[in-house]
């Protein structure tokens, strides 16, 4: 009897989809780097769309939770998160609500990706609105305008960071040093100066047993204790617009930090107070999405979408250049399995080898057109893109 019945238990574990194995719920990933951990992924020289979907106008990137993919655009003067079949691209739910296009000197729409957190979306709007969902049904659990609440300045650009959940909290770049607030109910619970955030994700760090989220400003990076926003360091990094948008990049004791319009990089090393400046250079700039750091080598876009361009890879240790690839142009990255996956501004999907000897190309193909400016992910055998006027592709990668 026991051995029959721990035969059928087998069957069914055996016969279960790994299908969640590999999801990707938050901006950048759960290890907050670009990089997935998937593995036996693969793109042909004409990939093959399993299906297509429209979001509507914005630049917001994707995250893949239990089956289901989510994403943000602009339409009719509506945001809208838009709640996918991963599998299929048929439409589970959608939250709508009134929104500007905030068309500053490019098309507007949405800037934001939505945060999967077990059975919640938590999402943060362009203009301070925040909502949880339920993941299943996208049924309102509870909604606030924090911009609002905290009289914070909204950025040139409107507020752009996914919202970090850390325990019971969400860590927020809003203001000049980040918000935090209670993911159960969205009750504030700290709040920082009401200057103008910058444009990247709050990012989670551990000093000493203390975690600390990093949050940027218009001029600065300043890392905050996540429990009650206390600052523990700041690091001055004044740049054009204010423009402070792509995630640092932790690396034992080191932490890099890049911008775009000639601003730079820096390689900063974490002490017990102030942050000493191993290395600064303007050998890497990334204006919008961040780099990967693999093996030592730091693989990203340098320059800004209006000038020459090229992918680089780049010694963490010293800021020295590997080599550089002048064909990508402007575009977006995220690596899984020692490649390169790599959605240039044109719509091209291109594979690489993430190898310091030189620039591999693996398979490069057409996938989209019109301005392509949100990184691509995988999740799952399967990539997605998008473009800025909203159509999403899901192409197999197995």
């Amino acid at each position: 009897m026991k051995t029959s019945l721990l035969l059928r238990l087998s069957s069914l574990i055996v016969g279960l989809p790994l299908a969640h194995a590999a999801d990707w719920p938050v901006w950048r990933g759960l290890t907050r780097d670009g990089i997935s951990t998937e593995k036996d992924w693969k793109v042909g020289a004409e990939p093959k769309v399993l299906w297509e979907a429209e979001a509507g106008l914005g630049f917001s990137s994707f995250v893949v939770s239990e089956g289901r993919l989510l994403t943000t655009g602009h339409a009719d003067g509506k945001d809208t998160v838009w709640c996918l079949d991963a599998s299929s691209g048929k439409v589970v739910w959608k939250h709508e609500y009134p929104a500007d296009l905030g068309d500053k000197y490019y098309e507007g729409g949405t800037s934001n990706t939505p945060t999967i957190d077990g059975d919640k979306v938590y999402h943060l709007s362009r203009w301070g609105d925040l909502f949880c969902l339920e993941a299943a049904t996208g049924r309102v659990v509870w909604e606030k305008n924090v911009q609002k609440e905290t009289e914070a300045n909204i950025p040139d650009w409107g507020f752009a960071g996914a919202p970090l959940v850390q325990g019971g909290l969400l860590i927020l770049n809003v203001g000049k040093a980040g918000l935090g607030v209670e993911k159960a109910g969205g009750k504030i619970v700290w709040k920082s100066d009401v200057d103008s955030a910058g444009y990247s994700t709050p990012y989670p760090i551990t000093r000493d047993g203390v975690k600390l989220a990093v949050v940027s400003s218009g001029d600065a990076y300043t890392a905050v204790k996540v429990e009650d926003g206390t600052p523990v360091w700041s690091h001055r990094w004044a740049t054009r617009y204010g423009v402070n948008a792509s995630d640092p990049i932790l690396s034992g004791d080191k932490l890099f930090i890049s911008t775009g319009y000639n601003k730079g990089c820096t390689l900063l090393k974490l002490t017990a107070s102030q942050p000493e400046k191993v290395w600064e250079s303007k050998v890497l700039k990334n204006q919008f999405n961040s780099s990967v750091l693999i093996d030592g080598h730091l693989y990203g876009i340098d320059g800004d979408q209006n000038s020459r361009c090229s992918l680089k890879c780049v010694k963490l240790e010293d800021g020295s250049v590997a080599w550089e690839e002048k064909s990508i142009g402007f575009g977006s990255l995220m690596a899984a399995d020692g490649r390169l996956i790599i959605l240039t501004e044109k719509g091209e999907l291109v594979v690489a080898k993430a190898s310091s000897a030189g620039f591999e190309e693996l398979s490069r193909a057409q996938v989209l057109s019109g301005r392509c400016w949100s990184c691509p992910v995988l999740a799952n055998g399967r990539i997605y893109v998008r473009n800025a006027p909203g159509k999403v592709l899901c192409l197999e990668a197995k």
